[in-house]
């Protein structure tokens, strides 16, 4: 990946997870959890900051916790960036339990674009997933609203040069409920 050197994965796991009837990254995946399924399958050379609350996973990571807890997915990235000193970040939800599939390609496709902050995935539905989506660190820095607390995650995205990138599942695939937990346990490998 010509133009990256390092790269910090920024995985929000800090949700009340309403929807699901609680902390969805916490329930059951295989062998794992959903979070720890995500974590194992980011490649190992990246560093990763897990934002919530700590908890044991297969692989080393930083944890810390926006201010205040449940602020929202733009103060946990704030928290996280406090922990980045690589240049470019991977932002995840920890709710993407496949999400590390397509992470290194995003990180390849914002090193072909110089011209561009953050390459950006979008779904079959549609939609702009920035928590699958790689940013250039300091860009992402500035983009970041004081104070973050309770700001929407695409005023962070309106503060960006992104290139969209289309993905499919089940990389793109979010566990909000338990019929969503269901589908994404029926791709797991045999």
């Amino acid at each position: 990946m010509a133009g990256v050197t390092t790269v910090t994965a920024v995985v929000l796991c800090g949700g009340a997870g309403t929807r699901f009837g609680g902390d969805k990254t916490r329930a059951a995946f295989g062998p794992t959890t959903v979070l720890d399924h995500l974590v194992r399958g980011l490649p190992p050379t990246w560093t990763v900051v897990c934002v919530g609350e700590p908890r044991e996973l297969s692989r080393p990571v930083r944890w810390c916790r926006e201010e205040p807890p449940g602020g929202g997915p733009v103060a946990a990235l704030a928290a996280a960036l406090v922990h980045v000193g690589d240049p470019v970040v991977v932002a995840l939800g920890g709710d993407m339990p496949y999400a590390a599939g397509p992470a290194p390609a995003l990180v390849a496709q914002l090193a072909g674009q110089p011209d561009v902050d953050a390459v950006v995935g979008r779904d079959a539905g549609g939609r702009l997933q920035p928590l699958l989506a790689a940013y250039r660190a300091d860009a992402l820095r500035d983009a970041v609203p004081d104070p973050p607390q309770g700001a929407p995650l695409m005023r962070v995205l309106d503060r960006l040069r992104t290139a969209v990138v289309p993905l499919e599942a089940p990389g793109t695939l979010d566990v909000d409920t338990p019929a969503d937990l269901e589908d994404a346990r029926h791709r797991l490998d045999p």
